[in-house]
């Protein structure tokens, strides 16, 4: 271990050297113990260079873990260090840590090139290569979030081919394949990306290390995902994780983000879940993709609520052009059409500021087309949503994304139908349909059969919900409400299971069941009101019922799909006390209940009105 060489028998340049083999074989508490010794043993010797590069990264190390306060005391010691002595490559570092401070940590742009710029003169004066062309590097990333596009591209260009010769240490090299990499992805240069991925993975490979190259598998999981390779995509991911662990806690959280975005894709709702939550406890915003989730999972409210939230808080046109697509389709579905057409508007403004040379990167072209698309769907706009969707499907096909190319046809056939034109529809909704089952894209699977009539899963799904717990709960106080709660619990999931239903999870305070019949639920339905009416103390509960299609959801013990996303607005539409059903659930079986009249109600994310009933229980 190299915990326990012995201290005395080992030269501070011997220590360095161990702990750079530790860090590069995935050892970072080691490393991070002997770089400490090292330091000791340099300052002992009087090598203030020595010490202060020690010092600068330990920095370095502390910072990736999210020990910030502690990589601050580090970058002090090497500045104090440093000050009033000779240049060196020490010197250098320090401006590079300065420079990357400015550009990631502070937004600075001006600032963090001024910096880039000295620190690639001072390179040059003392002969370090490495910090030559990572200044060169640093410069051209903040030349390129400034909106100076073509001159920062021919930067990360000249110092990646510099990177690719073998003249750099690894570590400097790994660097500038994240920023250039980072860089093009950004832009949505995703040629520019792939050619630079493969050029950095077969570095990693050849290198047969861990740890920092950890960000290079990430970029990798992000074409082979975007190229429609998911099963690797997610192996490639994980395998990032599992090699950063804790080196860098905000290019981790970035993995499982990754993974997150994948499981979405594939309807494993509970996986991506907990991989965004991961990616959140590690520091990062797992917006947009959380927001689409819940969009996938019907919960538009809480939709809207995470996209508004995470655009609030993001000043960075760069991440705000990667949140505004989910904006468009989270606020049609609210049927927010106003706010749509604003997000559209600012993603148009935004990718044309970042244009390379006078076009657009036709990735984001394809993006703002399925956007505007999407929005001329909501208008009616049967002609105007065709003319803009072909064109983003053929941009996605030249981009080489299947995923987002099956989209775009999907949408397209969609709008082919409505005006009037089956035969093109159907050639449309057929080609994206073939696309989501070889890629395992379940809920578009789900929603292509659905327009081609071809989905046979059939339930009748139950939403229940308490009124006003908030309410209640402030009134009973903690222990009071905890046994209402667990007594309102028994009684739902008794008379579920006692009409042949299935619970399939609880959501928030109430239960989400599935049946074979609609008159099994719907006798569920009534016995629940009434065994809570019999209760000397019980809470008003709201009940939604409707018969649809839908898909076993992730590992089977969820559903997903449009007729569970009806079945929990027509349970968010019922009052106190009542039962709600869509009127098309009870054909053939409406004669057993006594219902009201019927009334349409317009649901947020379903295009079409819904007409319901309700349901007499007492």
């Amino acid at each position: 271990m190299y915990s326990e060489l012995p201290e005395q028998e080992l030269g501070a340049d011997d220590l360095e050297r161990f702990a750079e083999a530790a860090w590069w074989t995935g050892r970072l508490e080691q490393a991070i113990h002997l770089r400490e010794r090292a330091y000791n043993a340099y300052s002992a010797e009087g090598d203030e260079r020595g010490a202060a590069r020690m010092a600068l990264t330990l920095a370095w190390d502390h910072e990736g873990r999210g020990a910030f306060s502690v990589a601050h005391g580090w970058h002090a010691n090497a500045e104090r260090l440093l000050e009033g002595r000779p240049e060196s490559p020490e010197h250098g570092r320090l401006l590079l840590t300065n420079a990357l401070t400015a550009l990631f940590a502070e937004g600075d742009l001006e600032r963090a090139e001024s910096i880039f710029g000295s620190a690639y003169e001072l390179a040059k004066r003392v002969g370090d290569r490495d910090i030559e062309v990572l200044a060169l590097s640093g410069k051209g990333r903040a030349r390129i979030k400034a909106g100076r596009v073509e001159d920062g591209l021919a930067l990360l260009d000249e110092a990646t081919a510099s990177a690719v010769s073998g003249g750099l240490r690894p570590h400097a090299t790994g660097l500038v394949y994240c920023l250039t990499i980072s860089s093009c992805r950004d832009l949505g240069d995703y040629r520019r990306a792939a050619e630079w991925t493969e050029a950095a993975n077969r570095w990693c490979d050849q290198l047969d290390v861990t740890g920092f190259p950890g960000a290079c598998r990430i970029h990798r999981a992000e074409v082979m995902r975007l190229r429609g390779d998911w099963p690797a995509a997610e192996a490639q991911a994980q395998a990032a994780c599992d090699e950063l662990h804790d080196f860098d806690r905000s290019i981790t959280a970035g993995g499982h983000y990754e993974i997150a975005e994948i499981r979405r894709r594939r309807g494993d709702f509970t996986g991506a879940e907990e991989a965004y939550r991961t990616a959140n406890e590690l520091g990062s915003d797992p917006q947009p993709g959380l927001a689409l989730l819940r969009l996938a999972e019907g919960k538009v409210d809480a939709a809207v609520a995470g996209i508004t939230r995470t655009l609030q808080d993001t000043e960075d046109p760069l991440a705000r052009m990667r949140r505004l697509p989910a904006q468009v389709e989270i606020a049609i579905a609210a049927g927010d059409l106003a706010t749509a057409r604003a997000a559209l508007k600012e993603l148009e403004r935004i990718v044309d500021s970042y244009k390379i040379g006078e076009r657009r990167a036709v990735a984001f072209d394809a993006t703002i087309n399925v956007a505007n698309g999407q929005i001329q769907l909501a208008e009616r706009d049967w002609d105007g949503a065709a003319a803009s969707l072909q064109r983003a499907s053929a941009e996605w096909r030249e981009v080489g994304a299947p995923y987002e190319t099956a989209h775009a046809r999907m949408l397209l056939g969609l709008a082919f139908r409505r005006r009037g034109d089956e035969h093109a529809a159907t050639v449309e909704l057929d080609t994206a349909l073939a696309t989501f089952e070889r890629l395992g894209a379940r809920l578009d699977e789900e929603r292509a059969k659905e327009l081609l009539g071809r989905l046979a899963t059939r339930r009748t799904f139950l939403f229940t919900d308490i009124v006003d717990s908030t309410r209640l709960l402030e009134t009973l106080g903690d222990e009071k409400w905890r046994r209402l709660l667990a007594r309102h619990d028994e009684l739902v999931r008794e008379r579920i299971l006692e009409h042949g239903g299935e619970v399939v999870k609880k959501t928030g305070d109430g239960f989400f069941a599935s049946f074979e019949s609609p008159k099994g639920a719907v006798e569920a339905a009534i016995a629940i009101q009434r065994a809570l009416a019999d209760e000397i103390v019980a809470p008003d509960v709201r009940i939604g019922a409707h018969a649809g299609n839908a898909f076993r959801a992730g590992d089977g013990s969820d559903y997903g799909g449009q007729g569970v996303h009806v079945a929990a607005r027509v349970g968010g539409a019922a009052g106190p006390g009542e039962i709600l059903v869509s009127e098309e659930t009870l054909d053939g079986v409406g004669h057993a209940f006594r219902v009201s009249d019927a009334r349409e109600l317009s649901l947020k994310g379903i295009d079409r009105g819904v007409d319901v009933v309700a349901v007499d229980w007492r």
